[in-house]
């Protein structure tokens, strides 16, 4: 090497951003007549600058940043520098992650001032957290929303829903698509909503399924309660109205309406309207029998 060329500092990484319809002209006047007897695409800058276009060079913002993935051990490292630098991104702004090196981003995040997010968090897609927000370990929150002071509690999966600004879910709660929870609404332990709209205050606390549901402004669900939104050929709504309460281990058959203020009684299976501030009982009646004898054990000699 002369002079000049030892006073070069910078160096090629191997990894360049050319115009395709240039490039594929290049490629077919690369040539191997060097002492290597080797293509070099390392030509088409010379060839940039014969025909007239401006060369640039980029600085990375580190080592690890052109880094080559060779094998599994090489990208799994990569990644885990990446994620790192996205950590730190979210810190500088503001966040609270308990254990930097145990939670990832996978999209476009977007996230508020004072937010606390617990161990192995997944944010994937377009996720907006605003303030005050807190997270717990084991969640994976994707292509969401979640607005002021939300809680999500442990090990809930949070996919296409809206979350309004003082409400919560988990632990154990899976959000699908299509969902959406009015301010201060309560999703609890083992429920799952899909294309549900809790109206401001609704509860739902437990072991619940409500699907393609229409729920009013503080409504309360009962334990094992489900909408049967699916008829084997099509979906159908269910709606409920405000201040509805519904009753434990009901089975709410769409399409129907509760309407404001009404009432399920426990263990019902709800197929017909029930009308405003009206109890709808729909199960049959309790019989006692007497002399009733349980089955005994056949023993086998």
């Amino acid at each position: 090497a002369n002079d000049a060329q030892k006073a070069i500092t910078e160096g090629n990484t191997g990894i360049l951003a050319v115009p395709a319809k240039r490039l594929a002209d290049w490629l077919g006047r690369l040539s191997n007549n060097n002492a290597q007897g080797e293509y070099y695409l390392t030509d088409v800058i010379a060839m940039a600058v014969n025909d007239g276009l401006i060369v640039a060079t980029e600085q990375p913002y580190d080592a690890m940043e052109v880094q080559g993935a060779n094998d599994r051990k090489q990208l799994s490292e990569l990644e885990r520098h990446y994620q790192l630098r996205e950590a730190r991104r979210l810190m500088a702004g503001g966040v609270t992650l308990r254990d930097p090196a145990r939670f990832d981003v996978r999209g476009e995040v977007s996230v508020g001032r004072d937010v606390l997010i617990d161990i192995n968090v997944i944010l994937e897609g377009k996720v907006v957290i605003e303030d005050n927000v807190v997270i717990g370990p084991n969640c994976v929150i994707k292509d969401s929303t979640l607005r002021k002071g939300v809680i999500v509690k442990a090990n809930s999966h949070i996919e296409g829903s809206i979350l309004g600004e003082g409400s919560d879910a988990g632990p154990f709660a899976r959000l699908r698509p299509g969902s959406v929870l009015g301010a201060k609404a309560h999703v609890g332990n083992f429920v799952e909503l899909k294309n549900a709209n809790l109206g401001e205050g609704a509860k739902v606390g437990h072991l619940t399924y409500l699907g393609d549901a229409e729920v009013g402004a503080r409504t309360n669900i009962g334990a094992g309660t489900i909408t049967c939104n699916y008829d084997g050929a099509n979906k159908h709504k269910t709606t409920l109205g405000a201040d509805v309460f519904i009753g434990s281990n009901n089975s709410l058959v769409a399409p129907v309406d509760i309407f404001d203020g009404a009432t399920t009684a426990a263990g019902s299976t709800i197929t017909q309207n029930v009308p405003a501030e009206q109890l709808g009982v729909a199960r049959a009646r309790q019989r006692n029998i007497e002399g009733w004898k349980r089955p005994v054990k056949i023993r086998k000699d």
